[in-house]
C-alpha cells in the first residue's frame, strides 16, 4: 500500500510502498477513501523537518535541553549516536481521514466490517491506503455524508473542543481570530450553536469564506476591528474569543484582551505567542484556557490504545463523541466542509500536494487526498532487495521482530558490521518502521505478519525486540519453529509466561539468549576477575534511572512496569558476579511510588553473598546513572557507568577509564552468534529462569522465591 512519509533529518517526502498494517485487539483496519492535509499543523511539522540542525534547535529548545543532559551523563559519542538515530527516522504524515472498515480485531465491540468511519490521531489516521485505528479514535459516518467531508472530522473535533471550553451560550457574541481551516470550522459550528460570530483574518478571501460559512462580521485583525466589534456587540465586547491562528507573534493574545468584555473567556486552539499581558487580563478578569486537541481521552493510553471509554455521565464529550457530534452537524447541513476544499489530489500525487502547501504557489485552504482502489494495495510482505541466489551457507540468516529505538540505535548497527550476518526479514506492527529500517540496513524483505519470519526457511536467528508483554509468546513460537532466539530483556512479565518459556525450552531444546549484555562489558569482566575467589560478596548497585513520560509505553501496566522491564539487567549482573542462586529477597518501595517502578532490593545468595539494588526514578538527571560497589576479602571495587573502574586490594589502587561507556552489547551479540556453531547455549537457560523469577518477586508479581536444593 502507499503511505506518505517524511524524513526527520532533511524533510524529504516519500510515497513508500508499505506492508498492510496488523489488525488485532480493539483495532479496525480501515481502507482510506479520503484524508485531509492540515494546512496548519502538517505544514508546521513539514517545515520543521526541512530546517537544518540549528533551525531545529531554535524551534525545539526542550529537545536541546534533553541532549545537553544526556551529554553530561553519557558522554559525547553516546549522545551523538542517539541524536543521529533520532534524525535518521522517517515519520508518518496525516491525522484525519475517512474510509471503510475491511477488518476488525476480536475486541472491537461497536463497529462492523463494511461500515464507514472517520478516524483521528497522528501516527494512526495517516495519509495511507490502509490504517489500523483503535476503536475509540473512530466514529461512524452518517448516511449521506461523503468521505471527503468526513475527512475533516479530526479538525472539526479540535474546533468543537475549543468551543466547549469557551462554554458559549445561545445568542452570545464570539470572535474567532484566524480563519484557516480550524477557524472556518469554528465559525460554522458556532453559528450552528446559535451564537453571533465574527471572524478576523488578514486574508480577504478567507474573510469572504467566513461570511459564507455564517459569520456576521469579518474583519482584518487590526485596531479598527476593536471598535467594530464593540459596535457589533452593542458596546459590551465579545463574550468569548477563540484563537485559531498559527503565528509566533503575540498579537492575537493581546488583541483578544481588547475585544473581550469583562470576565470573558479566551480560548487558545491554535499556536501563537503566549506572553499574556497582565494588565488587560487582570482588569477584565479574563479566563484564558489552552484547549487540548480533540477532547478528553487525548494522550491517555488507557483510552486511546486500550479502549477504556469514559462514562458519559461523568465526561460527556470525549474524543470519539466530539468526532461523532461534528459528523452529525455535517449530516444535518449545519456544517459544510466541502466549501473549504480548494484542492484534491490522488494519493500518488501526495508529494505534489505538500509542495503546493509548503511553497504557496497558489492560494489554498482545504487539501484533500483521495484513494482509488488498487488490487496490489493489500500485500503484507514487501520485497526490499532482489533475491540473492545462491545463499551463502556460511552466513546466518537474521530476522527481526520489532524495530524500535533500541534495535535501531544498538542492535542493528552492531549486526550490520558482522560478516557472518545476512539480514532476511523485518516485521513490525505498523509496517512503516519495517520498511524504512529494512531499507536502511539491507533486509531482504519487510512484513507485518510474524508468520512470515517463522515460516522462512532461510531465517536461522530471530531477534525479538518488541514491547515486553510480547516477548515470551514470541520466544515460544520462534523456538517451536526451530529458530535460534535472541530476546531482549525481560524474558517474561508473568509467572505463566515464564512457565510457558521453560516448558518450550524443555520440549524443543532450542537455543535461547536473553539480552543481558552488562555481564559481557570489558570492565565487568575485569571486576569479576578481581573479586573471584575472595569469598562472599557485598554488592551495592545504584541505578539512577530517572522518570519516563506518563504516556510512555513502559508506563503501561500491561507491559509489566519498570522493575520487570529494567531491573532484571541488574539482577542478572548479581548472578554473574556471584555465580550463585538467589535464596531470599527483601524489598522496600518509597511511599507514593508503585512497587513495579521504583524500590530497593536486598538479595541473599546461596554462596553467602548479599547484593543490594537501589533502583530510583527520582534522582538528578545530571548525576551518573549506574554505580556498582563490591567488597570482599579485604578488597573493594567501584564500577561507574561502565566507563570507570577502580580496584583496591588493600595495598594498591588501580583506576581504569574508557573513552566511552561500553555495556557489552557488541561482545554479547558476537558471543551469542559464535555459540550457535556448537549448538551449546552461551548462558545456561536456568540462569534466565532464576533471574526472571527474582525479578518477578521484586516487582511483587511472585510472593516469594521458590525453595532451592
Amino acid at each position: 500500500m502507499y503511505q506518505l512519509l517524511q524524513n526527520v533529518r532533511n524533510g524529504r517526502l516519500e510515497l513508500a510502498d508499505i506492508p498492510l498494517p496488523q489488525v488485532g485487539g480493539n483495532r479496525l483496519l480501515v481502507r482510506t477513501e479520503a484524508s485531509l492535509i492540515s494546512a496548519g499543523t502538517e505544514r508546521m511539522v513539514a517545515q520543521l523537518a526541512r530546517k537544518g540542525l540549528l533551525g531545529k534547535a531554535r524551534a525545539r529548545p526542550d529537545l536541546v535541553k534533553k541532549v545537553l543532559t544526556k551529554l553530561q551523563r553519557d558522554g559525547l559519542w553516546a549522545t551523538l549516536r542517539s541524536v543521529q538515530q533520532q534524525l535518521d527516522r522517517w515519520m508518518p504524515l496525516g491525522y484525519s481521514c475517512a474510509g471503510e472498515i475491511v477488518a476488525a480485531g476480536p475486541a472491537v465491540r461497536h463497529f462492523r466490517v463494511g461500515q464507514r468511519v472517520a478516524c483521528a490521531g497522528a501516527g494512526i489516521a495517516n495519509h495511507a491506503e490502509y490504517n489500523a485505528v483503535p476503536e475509540l479514535l473512530a466514529a461512524p459516518i452518517p448516511d449521506g455524508v461523503a468521505c471527503e467531508d468526513a475527512a475533516y472530522a479530526t479538525l472539526g473535533a479540535i474546533a468543537l473542543q475549543g468551543i466547549r471550553n469557551a462554554d458559549v451560550q445561545v445568542g452570545e457574541y464570539v470572535v474567532v481570530i484566524g480563519l484557516g481551516l480550524l477557524g472556518q470550522l469554528a465559525v460554522q459550528i458556532l453559528k450552528a450553536a446559535g451564537c453571533q460570530v465574527a471572524g478576523l483574518d488578514p486574508v480577504p478571501a478567507r474573510r469572504e469564506l467566513a461570511l459564507t460559512g455564517g459569520a456576521s462580521l469579518a474583519l482584518p485583525p487590526d485596531s479598527a476591528s476593536i471598535s467594530a466589534v464593540r459596535t457589533w456587540t452593542h458596546g459590551l465586547g465579545a463574550d468569548a474569543i477563540i484563537i485559531t491562528a498559527a503565528t509566533s507573534s503575540n498579537a492575537p493574545v493581546e488583541l483578544a484582551a481588547e475585544l473581550a468584555r469583562d470576565r470573558a473567556r479566551v480560548i487558545m486552539v491554535g499556536v501563537t505567542g503566549m506572553n499574556i499581558p497582565r494588565k488587560p487580563y487582570y482588569e477584565k478578569e479574563l479566563t484564558f484556557i489552552v484547549s487540548r486537541s480533540y477532547g478528553p481521552g487525548r494522550y491517555d493510553p488507557d483510552y486511546e490504545e486500550h479502549g477504556h471509554d469514559y462514562p458519559p455521565g461523568y465526561i460527556r464529550w470525549t474524543e470519539q463523541r466530539n468526532l461523532q457530534a461534528f459528523l452529525e452537524l455535517v449530516a444535518a447541513g449545519s456544517v459544510r466542509p466541502s466549501i473549504l476544499t480548494t484542492h484534491r489530489f490522488p494519493i500518488d500525487r501526495a508529494i505534489e500536494a505538500f509542495e503546493l502547501m509548503l511553497h504557496g504557489r497558489e492560494p489554498y485552504l482545504g487539501i484533500v487526498l483521495t484513494y482509488p482502489s488498487r488490487e496490489t494495495a493489500s500485500a503484507r510482505r514487501i520485497e526490499l532487495l532482489a533475491p540473492a541466489r545462491p545463499i551463502d551457507k556460511a552466513t546466518l540468516g537474521v530476522s527481526f521482530i520489532g524495530a524500535g529505538n533500541f534495535a535501531q540505535a544498538v542492535l542493528l548497527p552492531i549486526l550490520k558490521k558482522l560478516p557472518q550476518v545476512r539480514f532476511r526479514g523485518i516485521v513490525t506492527a505498523s509496517g512503516m518502521t519495517a520498511q524504512t529500517v529494512g531499507k536502511k540496513y539491507g533486509f531482504q524483505w519487510c512484513a507485518t505478519d510474524v508468520d512470515e519470519i517463522l515460516n522462512d526457511s532461510d531465517t536461522d536467528v530471530v531477534f525479538i525486540v518488541t514491547r515486553h508483554s510480547q516477548h515470551a509468546p514470541l520466544v515460544c513460537r520462534a523456538l517451536e519453529a526451530g529458530k535460534a532466539v535472541f530476546c531482549e530483556k525481560p524474558l517474561a512479565i508473568t509467572p505463566d509466561q515464564l512457565e510457558a518459556v521453560q516448558a518450550t525450552l524443555q520440549k524443543t531444546g532450542g537455543h535461547l539468549m536473553v539480552g543481558f549484555n552488562r555481564r559481557f562489558a570489558p570492565l565487568a569482566q575485569e571486576l569479576k576477575q578481581f573479586t573471584k575467589g575472595r569469598g562472599p560478596l557485598s554488592v551495592t548497585y545504584r541505578v539512577n534511572a530517572g522518570p519516563i513520560p506518563r504516556d510512555h509505553w513502559l508506563a503501561d501496566p500491561a507491559e509489566g512496569g519498570r522493575i520487570i522491564g529494567e531491573a532484571c539487567h541488574f539482577f542478572d549482573f548479581f548472578a554473574f558476579l556471584t555465580d550463585s542462586e538467589p535464596l531470599e529477597l527483601q524489598r522496600l518501595s518509597p511511599q507514593g511510588v508503585s512497587p513495579r517502578d521504583d524500590g530497593q532490593f536486598l538479595v541473599r545468595y546461596k554462596d553467602g553473598s548479599i547484593c543490594h539494588l537501589i533502583y530510583s526514578t527520582n534522582g538528578s538527571p545530571g548525576f551518573s546513572k549506574e554505580r556498582i560497589e563490591v567488597h570482599a576479602g579485604g578488597c573493594s571495587a567501584v564500577l561507574e557507568d561502565f566507563k570507570t573502574l577502580i580496584l583496591d586490594d588493600g595495598i594498591r589502587r588501580h583506576k581504569k577509564n574508557l573513552w566511552t561507556a561500553d555495556k557489552g552489547h557488541s561482545r554479547a551479540i558476537a558471543a551469542f552468534l559464535a555459540s550457535l556453531a556448537d549448538s551449546r547455549p552461551l548462558i545456561a537457560p536456568e540462569t534466565f529462569i532464576h533471574v526472571t523469577l527474582l525479578t518477578l518477586c521484586a516487582a511483587g508479581v511472585v510472593e516469594r522465591l521458590p525453595a532451592t536444593g
